[in-house]
C-alpha cells in the first residue's frame, strides 16, 4: 500500500448524500387521480387528511429515489409500512414498523422481501434487515425511505443518520409500484405522501455479506404439499404413492434454502416440503451438524427419524419469533460412505426455509494453515506484539474478570515464535493491559487510564503516564515524531501524548467506539466499531476518510499484510484482508472453533500470523505463504 490516500481515492465518496438537482419531489393527494385504494378509506385524523388501509400511488414505476410519508400510530400491533418496487401482489420489497415494539426491541423497524407471496421476515432479521427505533405514539412523525439500486436506508423524523440500513434488496435492481400498507382498524394512518425519482443518490458502501463456514449446499427439494393432504411425519419412502419430483436448491446469500425462491404456498393452512442431501465420510463418524429452520422440521438419517422440532412464531413462548439461524445441533452417527439426510420442513407463516452446516469449522484463506497452538495457559490474552530485535512475541493478559480490581494485577507474557512460553509473567503489576507498541527498546502499553512504559532490556516498568479524563484506553499508535495516539473506546475519544503531556486529539460523530490503531503511511488508521468502518486521519488537518467497511463487530486489530494490503480483525474470530481499493475479503474465521481474534500480530518477513484466543486462553500461530496469483 503506497499511501492510504491513494487507497481512499479509489473508493467512492461514501458519506450519505442526496441531491434533488435531477429529481423533483411529487406530492401525492389521496384522491382518485393520484392514489388507488385497494382496501381502506380517506379520513380526517389528528388535524389532517389521512389514509388508512392499503393503497398505491397511481402510474408510478419506481426504481431509485425517495419515498416520504408521515405516519400516526396508537402503539397497538398493526405493522404499517411501505411496499416498494411492487412487481405483483406476490413479489415486492416490504418495509414496515412494529408500533408495539418501538423503543423496546431491535426489530421495531424491518425490511423483508415478499417472494411468491411468502413474506419471509423470519429469514431476514438482524443487521441490514431490522433495527431499534423510537417514534412517538398518538402524534405524527415523518418517514423517509431512500432507495438506490440494491440498497435502501430509512430515516425517522429529522435523523442525520439512518435508523435502518438495508444492505441488500433481495429482488435486486427492480422496479414497480409503491403502496402504503396498514390495517383499516384505527391503529395506523398515513399523511403527506410524496416521492422523488432520481438516480442522484449515494449510499454508504455495504459491509460484506458472508455465508456460514461449513455450509451444506447440495440440496434437492420437492414441491409443497398441504399437511391436510399428506403425512408430514413420514419419510418419503413411506408414502403410499411416491409421486415426488425433486428440484435442485442452492443456499441464498446468507446460506438459507429459501423455499420461496422455488415455490409458492399451496394452502392457507400449513404446507411442507421434503429436502434431501448426502453426507459422505471416509469412516464411521459421529458428526456435529448445526441447523435452523422455520416453522417445523423432522430429520431422517438413512430413513430413520432422528429429530423433530417446532420453531414457529410464538410456538415456544409468547415472545418467541422463530428467527432462523444455526441455533440447534445434532450429532449424527454416520456410516462409512454416503449417508442420506432427509428433511420435512413445514411452514405456517413468516418465512419458509432451513440452513444446515457442519459444526466446529474454521475458514483459512488459500496459503494459510495452522502451525502451532498453545495450551490454555493465559489469562484472557488480548494483544500480541512482535519484538524483531529479540525475535520474541509479547502477550497482554487482560483478565476481564478483574477489570479495575485493585486486589488483582495483570501481566505480559513472553513467548518464542513457536508458541513456547519463555516467561509467563514477564512484566507484572499492570492494570488490565491492552494494546502495545515498541520503539527504541521501549514498550508502551495501554492500561485503564494511562500508559505504562517498559524497558525491554530488563522488563521493568520505568514510568507511567496518566491520561486525565480517559476511561478505557484500548490501543496505541506512534508517529515518526514519537507522538502517541490512544483510542478510548468507552467515551468515543482519541487522545494524543507528546512527551508526557496528554491532550484530546479527536472526538465527534465520526469517532464512536474506536479501537485498534496503526500509524501507517503518514496517516493514523483506527477501527470505528460503531459504524464498522476502518478510517484514516490526517494528523495535521484531522480530516477523516473512510477506508473499508466490515460486518458489525469490534474492529480489534490491524497490521500490514504487504506493501499494498492490510489485515484487520473483528473480535469474534474473523480476520479480513483489505485490498487497496477497499475491498474486504475473509482471511480467517476461527469463531466456530471457539476462538476469538483480538489484537493479532502478523510478521511479514516470516509469514507468521499469531492470534490471541480471547476466551480460550490460548495463542494460535498460522503460517502464510501467499499465492502470487491471488
Amino acid at each position: 500500500m503506497k499511501t492510504i490516500t491513494s487507497l481512499t481515492m479509489l473508493i467512492s465518496i461514501i458519506i450519505f448524500t442526496i441531491s434533488n438537482c435531477y429529481g423533483q419531489r411529487t406530492l401525492v393527494e389521496f384522491n382518485e387521480n393520484d392514489f388507488q385504494i385497494f382496501r381502506g378509506e380517506v379520513v380526517e385524523h389528528a388535524g389532517r387528511t389521512a389514509f388508512k388501509g392499503v393503497g398505491a400511488i397511481k402510474d408510478l414505476d419506481f426504481t431509485n429515489g425517495i419515498i416520504e410519508v408521515d405516519m400516526y400510530i396508537t402503539g397497538e400491533r398493526s405493522y404499517p409500512g411501505i411496499n416498494f418496487r411492487v412487481q405483483s401482489q406476490l413479489d415486492y420489497e416490504h418495509f414496515y414498523i412494529r408500533p408495539h415494539r418501538t423503543g423496546l426491541y431491535p426489530d421495531a423497524a424491518q425490511y423483508t422481501p415478499c417472494t411468491k407471496g411468502i413474506d419471509s421476515w423470519q429469514l431476514f432479521s438482524g443487521l441490514g434487515y431490522t433495527s431499534m427505533i423510537t417514534v412517538p405514539k398518538n402524534e405524527w412523525f415523518h418517514v423517509r425511505l431512500v432507495v438506490k439500486d440494491n440498497q435502501a436506508v430509512a430515516y425517522f423524523n429529522d435523523e442525520e443518520k439512518p435508523s435502518l440500513e438495508i444492505y441488500n434488496l433481495y429482488h435486486g435492481i427492480s422496479s414497480g409500484m409503491v403502496t402504503l400498507v396498514a390495517p383499516n382498524n384505527n391503529t395506523a394512518w398515513f399523511s403527506n405522501l410524496s416521492y422523488t425519482i432520481t438516480d442522484d443518490i449515494t449510499l454508504e458502501k455495504a459491509p460484506p455479506i458472508e455465508k456460514p463456514v461449513g455450509l451444506i449446499t447440495d440440496w434437492e427439494i420437492t414441491a409443497p404439499m398441504s399437511v391436510m393432504d399428506s403425512e408430514f411425519d413420514k419419510h418419503p419412502s413411506e408414502l403410499k404413492e411416491n409421486y415426488l419430483k425433486w428440484t435442485k436448491a442452492v443456499p441464498d446469500l446468507h446460506g438459507f434454502i429459501n423455499v420461496a425462491n422455488y415455490f409458492s404456498r399451496v394452502s392457507r393452512a400449513t404446507d411442507f416440503i421434503y429436502a434431501q442431501t448426502n453426507l459422505y465420510v471416509e469412516k464411521d463418524t459421529l458428526m456435529e451438524i448445526k441447523f435452523g429452520y422455520s416453522d417445523a422440521i423432522q430429520v431422517f438419517l438413512n430413513g430413520e427419524k432422528v429429530f423433530y422440532g417446532s420453531s414457529g412464531y410464538q410456538q415456544r413462548d409468547p415472545s418467541f419469533l422463530g428467527i432462523i439461524g444455526l441455533n440447534d445441533v445434532l450429532y449424527l452417527p454416520l456410516k462409512k460412505g454416503n449417508n442420506e439426510l432427509t428433511l420435512s420442513v413445514a411452514e405456517s407463516f413468516g418465512g419458509w426455509g432451513f440452513i444446515f452446516a457442519y459444526g466446529s469449522n474454521e475458514f483459512l484463506a488459500p496459503g494459510l494453515e495452522m502451525s502451532w497452538q498453545t495450551e490454555k495457559e493465559f489469562l484472557i490474552p488480548e494483544s500480541i506484539l512482535y519484538d524483531d530485535k529479540r525475535e520474541v512475541i509479547y502477550v497482554t493478559n487482560f483478565d476481564q474478570l478483574n477489570i479495575g480490581n485493585p486486589a488483582k494485577s495483570q501481566y505480559i507474557s513472553k513467548l518464542d515464535l513457536e508458541g513456547n512460553i519463555i516467561e509467563k509473567e514477564w512484566v507484572k503489576g499492570l492494570n488490565n493491559p491492552l494494546g502495545m507498541i515498541i520503539k527504541d527498546d521501549i514498550m508502551r502499553v495501554c492500561e485503564r487510564s494511562g500508559i505504562a512504559v517498559i524497558d525491554l532490556k530488563n522488563g521493568e516498568i520505568i514510568e507511567r503516564i496518566p491520561v486525565p479524563g480517559s476511561v478505557f484506553l484500548n490501543d496505541i499508535a506512534i508517529d515518526e515524531n514519537n507522538n502517541l495516539y490512544l483510542s478510548d473506546s468507552r467515551i468515543n475519544k482519541i487522545w494524543k501524548i507528546t512527551g508526557e503531556k496528554s491532550e484530546l486529539f479527536l472526538e465527534g460523530p465520526e469517532v464512536s467506539d474506536p479501537n485498534t490503531m496503526l500509524f501507517h503511511n503518514d496517516q493514523l488508521l483506527f477501527g470505528n466499531s460503531d459504524d464498522g468502518w476502518l478510517k484514516a486521519v490526517d494528523t495535521e488537518t484531522k480530516e477523516i476518510t473512510k477506508v473499508a467497511r466490515f460486518p458489525k463487530g469490534f474492529i480489534d486489530g490491524i497490521k500490514p499484510l504487504n506493501d499494498e494490503e492490510l489485515l484487520v480483525s473483528l473480535w469474534k474470530g474473523k480476520i479480513y484482508r483489505v485490498r487497496k481499493d477497499g475491498k474486504v475479503i475473509l482471511f480467517l474465521n476461527c469463531f466456530d472453533n471457539g476462538e476469538y481474534s483480538a489484537d493479532f500480530e502478523f510478521i511479514q518477513e516470516k509469514g507468521l500470523l499469531i492470534v490471541p484466543g480471547f476466551y480460550s486462553n490460548r495463542i494460535t500461530g498460522y503460517k502464510y505463504i501467499p499465492d502470487p496469483m491471488n
